[in-house]
């Protein structure tokens, strides 16, 4: 009996990884991108050393072939500018730039290229601008008109500081669903933007901000779609330290913006990650479930 052909999106997480990424249909996409965002943070490391294991390789294999780092180095320039918010290597120590293999149509045109192990890299110049764009956007409203939602847990330490010293309400460990909408539950309450983390991991918060008609600003990685957004920062949201830097540079612009007084912690302080948590398995993934639990 002739195998039954399998139809569009039925192909594992697995193997749409080892597929090559400009070959994905949409679907395949959409499939891959929730899954980068959605497993939990531990397999997230892994395969990210597993990744860099092969790149080294990659990169040996390449000096072998008599490739010096570089004439590499000059294929690959980055264009350093004077006026950035931080300094440029800053920015790369905290792997801001990197983006995952799974990119959307809403991201690409802020794609700068593919590593040779099919991670997408922003552009470093286009983040920082971003970054100013939207710290110019949150000032225009008030701390009580504004709330940031970041359930990812390696970004609740500066996402909570960011709350403390902007005086901005933030959501962590859970958003409460309704509360921006249902005027019936006793914690329910007006904003006028949302500053959402993830989509993916945030799809609570952002559905009830654009039910309710409000502004919204998403930190979008590669694999995140940015249709909704009134404002958009780009960047790695899967790190830690590169959601210390988000949260460090937009908390420093608010408070200059709006003469908030604030002891700012240094940019250390926020990108350190002894002090960055990696999320607990929350239970014990079943057979019948792929790795990445959806």
């Amino acid at each position: 009996m002739p195998k039954k052909k399998k139809t569009e999106g039925e192909e594992s997480v697995e193997a749409l990884e080892e597929k090559n990424p400009e070959e994905l249909t949409k679907k395949e996409v959409e499939k891959l991108a929730e899954a980068e965002s959605t497993t939990l943070e531990k397999d997230v490391e892994k395969k990210k050393k597993e990744i860099l294991e092969k790149a080294k390789k990659l990169a040996e294999q390449i000096s072998a072939e008599g490739i010096s780092s570089e004439e590499l180095k000059e294929k690959v320039k980055i264009k350093k500018r004077t006026d950035m918010l931080i300094p440029l290597e800053e920015y790369v120590k905290t792997g801001i730039y990197l983006g995952t293999r799974a990119v959307t149509p809403t991201m690409k045109p802020f794609v700068y290229r593919r590593r040779a192990d099919g991670l997408a890299i922003f552009n470093t110049d286009i983040i920082d601008e971003k970054l100013k764009e939207g710290i110019e956007y949150i000032s225009k409203f008030s701390p009580d008109e504004i709330i940031l939602v970041c359930k990812r847990q390696v970004g609740w330490k500066a996402a909570n500081m960011f709350s403390k010293l902007t005086g901005i309400r933030v959501f962590t460990k859970k958003y409460p669903s309704g509360i921006l909408t249902n005027t019936a539950l006793p914690d329910f309450f007006e904003n006028e933007l949302t500053i959402i983390a993830d989509s993916w991991l945030d799809k609570n918060a952002l559905h009830d901000t654009m039910r309710a008609g409000k502004k919204i600003m998403l930190i979008c990685d590669t694999n995140n779609f940015s249709q909704g957004a009134d404002k958009i920062i780009i960047g790695n949201n899967k790190s830690g330290k590169s959601l210390g830097v988000i949260f460090y540079l937009l908390a420093r612009g608010y408070c200059k913006n709006k003469e908030i007084e604030a002891d700012i912690p240094d940019l250390d302080w926020w990108t350190n990650e002894e002090d960055i948590k990696e999320e607990k398995p929350r239970r014990k993934i079943e057979r019948s479930e792929n790795r990445y639990g959806v």
